[in-house]
């Protein structure tokens, strides 16, 4: 774990962002209509009491994007009980918060306060500032004579530290109706998490019974109908927040999170997504900005650029994390098998974020520099699999299930911002990269090369670590067979054809928790027992490292 080494307290101060960002105004029957779609299953999912009483904090509390002097905190106050999420109803609110050194908050170190209102959905973030590096901190909101649950938080080391160690739980695609969130609760009850990672799709966007639950969901989200307007994803995410579990994971760690495409609608771009009908869904430009609005909003993230995810964290001298934001800038897919995946003129990252990451992955003077990529960077061709996998697997990536060389929605369909980023590595001698990843609903542990085709007798330029699903589908849930039926069949021909591939498995839902000293990084990957089941348990499934300078995964027989 990180070493605790003492500082002098600074001064405190806090500082608040209230959200000024100010949403289209909306009709009452608007406002009317957000609220009776709540009043269904997001009311039932409240506590009695909580409802009708006013203010409340019924989303649970959070903190993010840890500096070594300060966290951002968040919350969401529901002031009337008629102050549902996207509704833009209710008053204005005065919403206090308490930093302390303890639990029982006898050593308070920051207060502050802030005006929540309608414009910002009742949500708050306060940017608390001169705290203590690597120091665990205690924190909680109060409106009115009503407190919310306490919460844990930690800051990062300072920046020139020697820190002996790092942990992080890492996660994503989260689909509610999916099933329940026992990753985030087994996660949670660890206690010993720096900071948790989620690599994407934290809330989905479509419609009821439309994605990943084949017309039986395991619990109805809200609204009901695919989320499109400012309204729709401020409720959208407010349902998320009620899952006892996330809130759990929020109040025991902070989160450092980015968006990959279900944040804002499937297969996004910047100019559209492939679950976007212009004119009758509204403009692209609308919907888009609707959906990061309410996802910083909602979210305790910084945005380092207006309506972007990408930034970097400092751990100390031992890792930084550069975030990717591998939606706002990118080409459009091209079909599989089309050769303009090749087309130096397309681009995944835009050119202004791939050469703030060559830049920062040269410049960086720590003993690893880790990169939270939403999708996959290693090539992945998948060879002769049979139809019977084929065919799902196809549907899971969203792409012709007639015959399958690569999934276009990652690294693969842009292979010149891949070819140059990994050449970079190369020539700058960049050692000891390695991508974080979600998105494909399945666990990876692999090399990544500079040449796919003559791999091993070619480079490894680093490695890659791909964390399961949390609920969303992944290749056993779509052919409806039991767990670990379809990993047997298609790992074996999947490593074939990649012999980069360490590992690969299909079927399983969970998480993993990444541990890194000076020596190696190692992620340890965790499955848990039911996607179906509130009280599902959790278990070891496998571990990979990559050794320092070695750019090279390999098995360990045992987690931290």
């Amino acid at each position: 774990m990180t070493s605790r080494h003492r500082s002098s307290e600074s001064a405190v101060s806090a500082t608040a962002d209230a959200h000024s960002l100010t949403p289209r105004r909306r009709t009452v029957v608007k406002a009317a209509a957000a609220t009776a779609a709540l009043a269904g299953p997001l009311a039932a999912a409240l506590p009695a009491r909580a409802v009708q009483q006013a203010p409340a904090f019924l989303h649970g509390v959070a903190s993010g994007d840890p500096l070594p002097d300060g966290v951002l905190l968040w919350t969401r106050v529901t002031p009337v009980p008629e102050a549902i999420p996207g509704s833009g109803l209710g008053p204005d609110t005065e919403v206090s918060w308490t930093v302390a050194r303890d639990k029982a908050f006898t050593d308070v170190v920051a207060r502050g306060s802030t005006l929540a209102t309608a414009a910002s959905d009742h949500t708050v973030k306060a940017d608390i500032r001169g705290l203590r590096p690597a120091t665990d901190y205690w924190f909680r909101f109060s409106a009115g004579t009503t407190d919310s649950p306490a919460a844990r938080t930690r800051t990062a080391p300072a920046a020139d530290a020697v820190v002996t160690g790092l942990r992080f739980g890492v996660v994503s695609c989260s689909n509610w109706e999916a099933g329940h969130f026992s990753a985030y609760r087994h996660l949670a009850a660890r206690g010993d998490l720096d900071a948790w990672l989620h690599l994407g799709d934290y809330i989905y966007e479509y419609a009821a019974g439309q994605y990943g639950t084949r017309g039986q969901a395991v619990r109805a989200h809200a609204p009901a109908h695919e989320i499109v307007t400012l309204a729709d994803y401020r409720l959208r995410h407010a349902t998320y927040k009620t899952d006892p579990d996330l809130q759990a994971l929020h109040a025991t760690a902070p989160v450092i999170a980015m968006w990959d495409d279900h944040e804002i609608a499937n297969d996004t771009w910047s100019g559209g997504a492939e679950n976007h009908t212009e004119g009758a869904e509204g403009t692209w430009a609308a919907r888009q900005a609707a959906a990061k609005q309410a996802y910083f909003e909602w979210m305790p993230v910084r945005p380092a650029l207006a309506g972007t995810t990408y930034r970097r964290l400092r751990f100390g001298r031992l890792a930084d994390l550069s975030l990717l934001d591998l939606r706002s800038f990118r080409s459009q897919q091209v079909s599989t098998g089309d050769g303009d995946v090749d087309d130096p003129e397309r681009t995944l990252t835009g050119r202004a974020q791939l050469d703030w990451l060559k830049a920062g992955l040269t410049a960086s003077d720590t003993t690893w520099r880790l990169v939270g990529t939403s999708v996959m960077i290693s090539p992945f061709a998948v060879g002769s699999l049979p139809a019977s996998v084929l065919k799902p697997l196809a549907k899971l990536l969203g792409l012709p299930q007639e015959g399958l060389a690569i999934n276009t929605d990652q690294w693969d369909g842009y292979t010149d911002d891949r070819r140059e980023l990994l050449a970079h590595l190369r020539a700058n001698a960049i050692r000891n990269t390695v991508f974080l990843t979600g998105d494909i609903h399945m666990a990876w542990a692999n090399d990544v090369p500079v040449n796919a085709g003559t791999y091993p007798l070619s480079p490894s330029a680093a490695t890659e670590f791909v964390v399961t699903s949390v609920t969303s589908d992944n290749l056993d849930d779509i052919v409806k067979v039991p767990e670990g039926t379809v990993t047997a069949l298609a790992a074996p021909v999947i490593r074939a054809a990649n012999r980069h591939v360490h590992w690969v498995d299909t079927d399983r839902h969970g998480y993993g928790v990444l541990d890194v000293t000076a020596e190696r990084a190692q992620m340890d990957y965790y499955v848990v027992s039911s996607r179906t089941r509130a009280d599902a348990t959790s278990a070891w499934a496998r571990s990979y490292r990559t050794r320092s300078g070695t750019q090279k995964a390999e098995r360990v027989y045992e987690p931290v």
